[in-house]
């Protein structure tokens, strides 16, 4: 039970530390793309100065594929009905710069624009896919924001467009510096430590797992509490493999980090323990009957 105890333990506190620095690393982020929208706030007295505070502003944090600044109709009359200049990686390292709103693309109606005039505030939008049948196609969330006049109208609403690919790798960095930080993994128990991080969404869905490793997660318990931002620990088969799987909120964001660590990787010093116990059991009944002879 002692064992049992130490191994929940150790990975539901595995599994925070996992989420702290990953919130850290999304809140720097956030931070980065604020700072662009603050450079649009500052210059709205015409569609350049718009355009070319974005433009100045965009290669301060190149793991963002984009920045755009959605326009309310008509703010700038001689834009007409739809402004909205986005700023993105084409298929070199450059950016550049395209103007997406039009009929076609009314933003206006969409879902992100919608709610950032609803709740007034910032957000990350529900992940999607994008294709356009170039290399910046892929899966992609968004950082919202909108932006006000000095006299509290809503001029436009902000975004920073993020991959899944870079929150992959920001995953896997920390997933690696919590595996060799001999302070969190003080004591191994022989275990190797095989675990890996996952972000998921409040469905059930993983928007970000290590290659070939993704699942859909299904149990009503772990859905109910996904959905209220609760922590909790599930038993499963992940990739083929039965895993101990711990989960828990990333505060401030609509997501959750799940910890999968493999049975066979954690059962290890239970199964250490329990041939240890077998070799004394043989020793002491050779030893019983060792001395039963003498008698």
């Amino acid at each position: 039970m002692a064992m049992r105890a130490e191994t929940n333990v150790r990975y539901a506190g595995l599994q925070s530390v996992i989420a702290v620095q990953l919130n850290k690393t999304i809140r720097g982020m956030e931070m980065s793309a604020t700072n662009v929208f603050n450079e649009v706030e500052k210059h709205m007295d015409s569609p350049e100065s718009v355009v070319q505070a974005l433009e100045e502003e965009s290669n301060l944090n190149p793991d963002v594929r984009g920045y755009f600044a959605a326009f309310e109709p008509n703010f700038f009359p001689s834009k007409g009905q739809w402004f909205e200049p986005y700023i993105h990686h084409s298929d070199s390292s450059d950016f550049e710069i395209s103007m997406v709103g039009s009929a076609r693309h009314d933003y206006t109606q969409s879902d992100w624009y919608k709610h950032a005039k609803d709740i007034k505030t910032s957000f990350w939008s529900e992940p999607y896919y994008y294709y356009d049948g170039t290399n910046i196609s892929g899966h992609y969330c968004t950082f919202v924001k909108p932006v006000y006049t000095a006299d509290g109208k809503l001029a436009c609403v902000c975004g920073a467009d993020i991959t899944f690919e870079w929150l992959t790798k920001a995953l896997q960095r920390i997933d690696d510096a919590c595996r060799n930080d001999q302070q969190v993994n003080k004591y191994h128990l022989m275990r190797d430590f095989t675990f890996f991080s996952m972000v998921v969404d409040h469905d059930g869905s993983c928007i970000v797992h290590p290659e070939g490793k993704k699942t859909v997660f299904k149990d009503p318990e772990m859905l109910k509490n996904l959905e209220q931002q609760q922590s909790g620990m599930i038993e499963m088969e992940v990739d083929g493999e039965p895993s101990l799987v711990f989960y828990g909120p990333i505060d401030g964001i609509d997501w959750s980090v799940a910890v999968v660590a493999p049975i066979s990787d954690v059962s290890k010093p239970f199964r250490c323990m329990r041939w240890t116990l077998l070799f004394l059991s043989i020793i002491g009944i050779v030893a019983v009957g060792f001395i039963c002879k003498r008698m």
